[in-house]
């Protein structure tokens, strides 16, 4: 089952009893017919050859054969190589970094409404603000997102309480560079 080059982020994966080994984590995607299939450090992050269906459909075939084979329940966030690629290469996160942020992707299942980016604009300050990015939110943080005053249920609020998962993207970049290419 050949196709687009695609990433899955996997929420919650190594953390508290959630622990899964990459070994596992591979054959449960290999399992669903998809293929070139690697992980990316051990925090939930797959790379693979798409069924060239449409993401939301893929994501929930993905989540069920997780649940599954691994006795839990994570949300899967797929990505194709090519938007991870741009949002790598965005301009404005590259002018934020010259200017001393950190940027990292909060994956989202669908589009933010009209609400979300006001929300976030009452959370952010000097040292953090957002990014909105098509479907994902881009949280630009000078320092630690651990020294971050905004509380994970703000942010979720200001989110609209959908699921989401997030990665630093110094993560997404070093996967564009390795497991990318077509």
């Amino acid at each position: 089952m050949s196709g687009q080059r695609q990433a899955a982020f996997l929420g919650g994966i190594n953390l508290g009893n959630r622990r899964v080994k990459m070994d596992e984590l591979r054959r449960l995607f290999e399992a669903l017919g998809l293929e070139r299939v690697e992980t990316f450090i051990a925090s939930g992050n797959v790379v693979f050859d798409g069924a060239g269906a449409d993401a939301s459909r893929l994501e929930a075939e993905i989540e069920r054969h997780l649940e599954d084979g691994l006795g839990f329940r994570t949300t899967v966030f797929v990505r194709s190589m090519d938007l991870l690629a741009a949002l790598v290469e965005d301009a404005v996160v590259a002018r934020a970094r010259e200017e001393g942020f950190t940027p990292h992707v909060i994956f989202l299942r669908k589009a933010p409404g009209a609400d979300v980016e006001p929300a976030l604009g009452e959370l952010e300050s000097e040292e953090d603000r957002f990014l909105m990015l098509g479907r994902e939110v881009v949280w630009l943080r000078r320092g630690r997102l651990t020294d971050s005053p905004i509380k994970t249920k703000d942010l979720g609020s200001a989110l609209g309480g959908v699921p989401t998962t997030m990665r630093n993207m110094n993560t997404i970049r070093r996967m564009v560079e390795k497991l990318g290419k077509d």
